[in-house]
């Protein structure tokens, strides 16, 4: 029998000073039954640094032409690609030809480093591309704010964002390996 997908609900209040987008959104994140809580809350992270009414979540981890977020426009073409993680270079390839703009959060560590030591002369050729390295003791606590309901703050300024709920806070100062040229 298989494992089913675990429901989160998070309402998360976004202040991005640096785009000037105020929002609170009511989210639903299905957690796969392979994924962590930490890639789960690095999924809301994102959508936050990327916040609009059209930026959705898809089916993910379980679909292999979908990223995890994305954002299309009314003719249905993907403006927005977003992964989580570390993603193959043939996927990539095939994300930024589908794409305007594909974003790649890494999150874990050392072993984020080493994939992109590998990869990044075979990604620096994809101008729609951006690269993103989130520290993993930062993301690592986010897995904390963790809870089937949660409520949610996101303040993002000056490149560095905050995610709290009513007890705890992380601190995620990202950095940039590629920027779309």
């Amino acid at each position: 029998m298989a494992l089913k997908a675990t429901i989160f609900k998070a309402e998360l209040q976004i202040a991005d000073m640096d785009r000037n987008y105020y929002a609170t959104h009511a989210l639903t994140l299905a957690q796969h039954p392979s994924e962590t809580d930490e890639r789960l809350l690095v999924r809301a992270l994102a959508f936050a640094q990327h916040a609009s009414e059209s930026l959705m979540f898809t089916k993910g981890i379980s679909t292999d032409d979908e990223p995890d977020l994305w954002q299309k426009d009314l003719t249905g073409a993907i403006e927005l690609w977003i992964d989580i993680g570390q993603p193959d270079e043939k996927r990539i390839r095939k994300a930024c030809g589908r794409a305007q703009h594909v974003v790649i959060y890494c999150h874990s560590g050392h072993s984020a480093e080493l994939w992109w030591q590998k990869c990044r002369d075979k990604l620096e050729r994809f101008d729609n591309l951006t690269v993103i390295n989130l520290p993993a003791d930062a993301t690592q606590a986010l897995a904390n704010l963790a809870q089937r309901t949660m409520q949610l703050q996101c303040t993002l300024q000056d490149g560095q964002m905050w995610l709290a709920n009513a007890v705890d806070s992380v601190t995620v100062e990202p950095i940039v390996w590629k920027q779309v040229s």
